[in-house]
């Protein structure tokens, strides 16, 4: 299996433009890429998956096992040429001090040779003690080469070559200019999503030139060649990949998998997924299809009616860029609103959380929202809740079952306001923000809606979970009305 991590001596060095540069242009010369991201993240996810034509999977130590990690690796790369792993910020940062959580963790759990991308600015013999150091430093990880970024010019270039040359070992597999070309715009919780974005595609198809012809692709190709076979998960990887929905993964038409349609009639479940609500993991929407579920997409800024559908999930995004047109689109959020009163399962996260509240409060602005929960949303200048969070279970979740701890993450600037104080809460909060610092996840009706971003996965199997509750809510529904 053909792999290599690109990482970076410090965040903002730029790799996460290289990596999506990388994989358009690999994808150009015929290259089947398949792109991970490390650590919990949608955004750069997005960009990655619309480069290279592939779902991007997140690899997260947190959330995951290591026999976890490994065994999305050497699935979801099956039928690629190479696999492209975008670290999260520098090599060795991380949360603890043994490294445990870094991206040299993360290329020695996945034996993955190294490229270390290198912002330049301002550097030209202190590159050799940076790059030495970085070697030294853990020798099990192997740092394969440099791309050199931000350069200033030829001059820069050939001083910079000549001094890694003469000191190090390590080959500089490119040179990126300073190139205004390469710049995405960005916002508070990172680049702009390539859903909203204007004209995606042509910004890629730019970076992706500017990349061929500053990285050298053939040795590239050749380091990712150069890793040995993926170390092997333990025999309980089956577990898990069932657990993600199912073994073989889904079948080619994106439907449930047969033997759980077999058991189980499937049911219709409603997916925002427009400009405002964009933040999925596509292994969870694998894992609601294996469950049992029919996606129905739907729009909430164009769509004047609400589907026929048995649940809805409403994940995250930027509901307040967008909340002008949501406010107009009046007749989807009252039949939504009357959905909700009349048991209509939902799950909404984060953005979805926002949009089900009262109202958004933002620069100034305010938007009418759903008002099926009784808070209003404002938007702040600061993070009121990044990171990962630790819940624990109240017993007040609908879905069936209790599973006790739950490990999560979350990203918002928003908080909500006039709370009603009566309202239930699935979750206590022991790491994290949630809705007040010590809650998440309210429960109204049939409704869950939190702060907190889930993952399906073998410690938290939620897909599963809420597409059981859909279909029981749906089967006490049809009992309700064949009654005399």
């Amino acid at each position: 299996m053909n792999r290599l991590l690109v990482s970076a001596a410090h965040k903002s060095s730029g790799k996460t433009t290289v990596t999506l540069g990388l994989c358009a242009a690999l994808r150009r010369r015929g290259q089947v890429v398949q792109p991970f991201k490390k650590g919990p993240d949608y955004i750069d996810p997005m960009w990655l998956a619309a480069a290279s034509g592939r779902d991007c999977h997140n690899l997260d130590f947190y959330l995951m096992t290591d026999r976890e990690i490994l065994a999305t690796v050497g699935r979801r790369a099956a039928g690629s040429d190479l696999s492209l792993i975008e670290g999260n910020k520098g090599l060795y940062d991380g949360l603890d001090l043994e490294g445990s959580n870094s991206n040299a963790a993360l290329a020695r759990l996945l034996d993955a040779p190294v490229v270390l991308v290198i912002d330049a600015r301002g550097m030209t013999r202190g590159i050799a003690p940076l790059i030495l150091g970085y070697q030294a430093f853990d020798r099990a990880v192997r740092i394969a080469g440099v791309i050199l970024n931000q350069l200033g010019g030829s001059r820069h270039e050939a001083k910079l070559r000549a001094v890694i040359e003469h000191y190090t070992d390590v080959p500089v597999l490119g040179a990126v200019h300073h190139d205004d070309r390469l710049t995405i715009v960005e916002r508070h919780l990172g680049l702009v999503p390539s859903n909203e974005a204007r004209e995606p595609r042509e910004r890629i198809e730019s970076i992706a030139k500017v990349i061929a012809d500053s990285v050298d692709l053939d040795r590239v190709i050749d380091v990712a060649r150069a890793a040995p076979p993926l170390p092997r998960a333990s025999s309980r990887d089956d577990e898990t990949d069932s657990l993600q929905g199912t073994r073989e993964g889904p079948p080619a038409s994106g439907g449930p998998h047969p033997s759980r349609e077999r058991e189980h009639p499937p049911v219709r479940l409603g997916v925002a997924r427009d400009a405002a609500f964009a933040f999925y993991y596509p292994g969870d929407l694998e894992a609601l299809r294996g469950a049992g579920a029919e996606l129905v997409r739907i729009d909430t800024l164009r769509d004047a009616h609400l589907p026929d559908v048995d649940g809805l999930f409403i994940g995250g995004g930027f509901p307040e860029v967008q909340m002008e047109a949501l406010e107009d689109n009046v007749s989807l959020r009252r039949e939504i609103r009357d959905a909700i009163e009349h048991g209509l399962p939902v799950y909404a996260e984060c953005g979805g959380l926002m949009y089900l509240s009262r109202s958004i409060a933002w620069k100034g602005r305010r938007c009418e929202m759903v008002g099926a929960i009784p808070a209003d949303t404002v938007m702040h200048d600061r993070p009121q809740g990044r990171g990962y969070v630790l819940l624990r279970d109240t017993g007040e979740n609908p879905w069936v079952g209790s599973i006790g701890e739950v490990r999560a993450h979350e990203f918002h600037y928003s908080g909500l306001e006039n709370v009603d104080p009566g309202l239930t809460y699935a979750y206590e909060v022991l790491r994290g923000s949630g809705v007040d610092g010590k809650r998440d996840g309210i429960v109204y009706r049939n409704v869950l809606a939190c702060y907190a971003h889930m993952r399906h996965l073998e410690s938290n199997p939620w897909a599963t979970r809420f597409v059981d509750f859909i279909r029981a809510k749906r089967k006490d529904r049809a009992t309700r009305l064949a009654a005399p």
